[in-house]
């Protein structure tokens, strides 16, 4: 792929490397090695489609609503699930569920019934948790 890695300006006048859909098709490696360095943008029919980063760029990650941004995507491309998404994005369960419940993306999946055993389950168990906490003082 290094033999037909392409550069593309960006608005600022700044050049970024580009790899078709072909190459990432034919050498993911490659991209995702060039992507450790800097952003890689990917061109379907020379057009900007996708852009790869790679995630352990802490300077990316800490910039303010970047994982909050990463983990509700994921989340709701059900790729994570709503525990793992808020880890990542460094907040509360019950924040990440308030704030994708914002965003019109259901923090509960699934059908009524299964939400309804759901629920019924919660409640069993909390009795049982507060029985057991009473019984240890």
């Amino acid at each position: 792929m290094p033999n037909v890695l392409q550069y593309v300006p960006t608005k600022k006048g700044n050049i970024m490397k580009a790899v078709n859909v072909r190459q990432l098709k034919n050498n993911p490696s490659e991209a995702l090695r060039m992507a450790r360095d800097e952003p890689v943008v990917v061109l379907n029919r020379q057009e900007p489609d996708a852009l790869i980063v790679h995630l352990d760029n802490e300077t990316l990650l800490s910039e303010p609503g970047v994982r909050l941004a990463l983990a509700t995507a994921l989340y709701k491309s059900e790729s994570l699930s709503l525990g793992r998404a808020a880890k990542l994005a460094g907040v509360t369960l019950a924040d990440f569920m308030q704030h994708v419940s914002r965003l019109g993306i259901p923090a509960v999946r699934g059908t009524r019934a299964s939400v309804r055993d759901d629920a019924r389950t919660l409640k069993a168990w909390l009795r049982q948790e507060s029985s057991s906490a009473t019984r240890a003082r």
